[in-house]
């Protein structure tokens, strides 16, 4: 059980319900750790314009993001982060197989030396940070350019704020429907009304 309780819609303002509106749309549900962070509205509406800054913008493609989002929350062990962005990272086109053995990235030969290097990264920084050595920082910029860099890290950045957020509340993953203006009927429940 979460060790904070989420905000509900009817306790937000106008501004904030929008902003609900918005990640709904976007996302089919709002994560509970945007409802548990609505409990400080500006912080949760600048993190939210961070977040979307983070992912949607720049050249660094959403698909690699998402790629090494996956792998610092498994290097962090965040079954929050794991659920949410391993489902979309799948609908991103990265396999089931690719997903669930990405700690054997290096072995495998379903990555690019781009996308290698990355992770690499993601690895690096989320266990230490000052173990980056010139080394791979040289082979990393041999595949991005220092705005790209400057993307992965704060993707990276990012999701170990995120990880550690998420595990010190023991947050639970967020179900389809949560958190809209009113939840999702369960399935079975739809098909039956529908048949009547």
């Amino acid at each position: 059980m979460s060790r904070i309780s989420r905000v509900d819609r009817s306790q937000v303002t106008p501004d904030l319900d929008a902003l609900f509106d918005e990640i709904y749309t976007q996302r089919g549900n709002v994560p509970n750790m945007f409802r548990v962070m609505a409990h400080r509205p500006q912080i949760f509406a600048t993190m939210q314009a961070h977040f979307a800054a983070v992912l949607n913008t720049g050249t660094v493609p959403t698909r690699l993001k998402e790629l090494i989002i996956v792998r610092t929350s498994q290097v962090n062990k965040t079954p929050y982060c794991l659920a949410s962005h391993t489902r979309l990272a799948r609908k991103l086109g990265w396999s089931d197989d690719q997903l669930t053995n990405l700690a054997d990235w290096p072995r495998r030969g379903d990555f690019t030396p781009a996308e290698k290097a990355a992770l690499h990264l993601a690895e690096t920084v989320t266990r230490d940070a000052h173990a980056l050595s010139d080394e791979q920082f040289a082979e990393l910029r041999s595949y991005y350019s220092e705005g790209e860099v400057v993307e992965l890290l704060c993707a990276i950045g990012l999701f170990n704020y995120f990880n550690r957020f998420n595990d010190a509340l023991r947050m639970q993953s967020t179900r389809p429907g949560e958190g809209g203006r009113t939840e999702l009927v369960p399935e079975p429940a739809l098909q039956q009304t529908a048949v009547r």
